[in-house]
């Protein structure tokens, strides 16, 4: 088991991606005070992949995300759901950030509730497919709890949930584990790779850990530092290992080697 060289335009052209991005970029304020977060790239995203994008601080990987769910309207290029533009966010794709964004005068059903209630669904409703999720993510048992009544990692669980409850296309998650100690992260790490499995969402993630990648995705983009671009891409394997210690077989480590040489060749050139 190992990671490949991959080229989006073999396995996923334009016309059969879920999510299709095409010379899309970002820049921040014009003239001498412009800032290029990203200059013109391309991913094309099947149904059913999780794609983790890894990189170095201020490379681009979150204006990317934020352009996917609709938060940025992009400088160039397009960003498409099903062939459709995205132009703000929608139901359609479920975001979950750094920290856990509760509302935290509501309680744990309340808060899972909240998306399908803001879409007109009944209160009955919302919260029996609150409860379902809840039930999915292990916290049926705390729907009534509020968010301080929590810990770190049950409250990113409740964050998770409360993306999930709308049923949405598309995941899109910015380093949500950033915050945890190591053992709630790789606990909370393994219930994602089987939530993928059990859901087949298609997952866009975005880490400054290559081994979360590697762990978790199905394929991994490299990014240069800012201006943000595309440096390699990868089809990995290494997430349908039932290996618990996967991450420290010769292969994973190799692995791990590449992507690390990858990103100093970068930051050496950056030094230049």
């Amino acid at each position: 088991m190992t990671i490949e060289p991959y080229q989006w335009a073999v396995r996923c052209p334009e016309t059969e991606a879920k999510l299709a991005i095409r010379g899309l970029s970002k820049t921040f304020g014009t003239g001498a005070e412009a800032v290029h977060a990203l200059v013109p790239l391309d991913l094309m995203v099947a149904d059913g992949d999780f794609l983790c994008v890894v990189g170095p601080s201020g490379c681009g990987k979150t204006t990317l995300l934020n352009l996917v769910a609709g938060f940025e309207t992009p400088s160039t290029g397009t960003v498409r759901l099903d062939g459709k533009d995205i132009s703000g966010p929608g139901a359609e794709r479920g975001v979950v950030f750094q920290q856990g964004a509760l509302f935290n005068w509501m309680n744990v059903l309340e808060n899972v509730a909240f998306g399908p209630r803001a879409c007109g669904e009944s209160k009955a409703l919302a919260h029996r497919k609150a409860l379902a999720t809840l039930d999915m993510v292990g916290l049926k048992d705390f729907a009534l709890k509020y968010p301080y009544q929590l810990s770190g990692g049950m409250q990113q669980r409740v964050g998770i949930a409360r993306a999930l409850t709308n049923d949405p296309q598309v995941l899109l998650m910015d380093e949500p584990f950033a915050a945890l100690d190591q053992q709630t992260r790789e606990t909370l790490l393994a219930e994602i790779r089987q939530l993928w499995q059990r859901t087949g969402k298609t997952i866009l993630w975005i880490t400054h850990s290559i081994e979360e990648a590697l762990f978790l995705a199905t394929h991994i983009v490299v990014m240069s530092p800012r201006p943000g671009r595309v440096r390699a891409a990868f089809r990995s394997r290494f997430n349908e290992s039932k290996d618990p210690l996967i991450t420290v077989a010769p292969d994973f480590v190799e692995a791990k080697r590449q992507i690390i040489h990858l990103l100093g060749q970068d930051a050496n050139k950056e030094e230049v």
